[in-house]
């Protein structure tokens, strides 16, 4: 009888052979294959090693077969067939309203009560977090468990994506320091305070690399990844109505992804700060509220 681990050898063979894409959640065959196996057969997803010798019933391997056909024919994330995400150790619901969380955001806040990634640029007192194009809410609630004393405003032009947020709010108990608000951009919110840090994951993946994406990422809604000819579609309108909704010693911290070039062809004059991230000191920018006078 086949081992679990010859199972995901074999799984991992399937779906490299295939040709599928990976980058959300996993990197490579081999782990794809270890979480679609251990999620099918009701494992925790970090128990590979301890059911390395599980044997694998008949059973079994037709359901996990199924699945990788799903995966290999849909092209769909694999997130999408669990119905779970996982960011920086956090579980997260998603589904097709919304793209899968891999914002690089999230290692920043995840460091943030531990090493002090943000930390250094927030002042004492922060207390107002506003998470715009907040998708599946995975960044509203990795703040809040981050700063135990902040309230999130986390916002979204998709109703769909703030219903699979609000679950997500629930499902981490914090309802009662999120809220939700529905609008485009700046429009979603109403009242008329300022924020101590802003983070944003806006669609702005430029429209030559939109017509390449994989099937994957096709999968996802568009109108969170497609940032206009050169990515800076909703980033120009952030920034020009940000000073008003920024405390005096407030910041923005903004994912860019490799869309830098076009962000200092945009705004050539403002000064930014790359933060360290896994992918690159690049790919998430900090503005500070001082900084804004550069802009045109």
């Amino acid at each position: 009888m086949t081992t679990l681990t010859q199972a995901v050898h074999a799984a991992a063979a399937r779906l490299a052979a295939a040709g599928v894409a990976f980058g959300h959640g996993t990197t490579n065959a081999h782990d794809e294959a270890a979480w679609l196996l251990l999620w099918q057969l009701g494992l925790p997803l970090d128990a590979l090693d301890e059911h390395a010798e599980r044997p694998v019933t008949a059973a079994e391997a037709t359901r996990i077969d199924d699945l990788l056909a799903r995966r290999i024919h849909t092209r769909q994330p694999a997130a999408y067939l669990t119905g779970e995400a996982w960011l920086q150790g956090v579980p997260f619901t998603v589904d097709e309203r919304v793209i899968v969380p891999r914002s690089l955001i999230a290692e920043l806040l995840a460091d943030a009560d531990g090493s002090g990634a943000l930390d250094a640029w927030l002042a004492p007192d922060t207390r107002r977090v506003l998470d715009l194009c907040t998708g599946n809410g995975s960044l509203a609630v990795l703040a809040a468990m981050a700063w135990p004393d902040v309230e999130v405003l986390a916002t979204d032009l998709s109703a769909d994506a703030l219903a699979v947020a609000a679950l997500n709010v629930q499902r981490h108990g914090l309802a009662g320091r999120i809220r939700l608000a529905q609008g485009d951009g700046w429009a979603a919110i109403a009242e008329p305070e300022p924020f101590d840090l802003v983070i944003c994951n806006p669609p702005y993946v430029n429209s030559r690399s939109m017509a390449a994406l994989p099937p994957e990422y096709r999968a996802e809604p568009a109108m969170s990844l497609a940032g206009g000819t050169d990515g800076m579609d909703f980033i120009r309108p952030l920034l020009a109505g940000l000073k008003p909704r920024l405390t005096p010693d407030g910041v923005l911290v903004l994912e860019i992804g490799h869309e830098l070039e076009h962000f200092h062809r945009a705004f050539p004059r403002l000064p930014i700060v790359g933060l360290p991230t896994s992918a690159g000191d690049e790919q998430v920018l900090l503005i500070e509220a001082a900084a804004l006078r550069f802009l045109p």
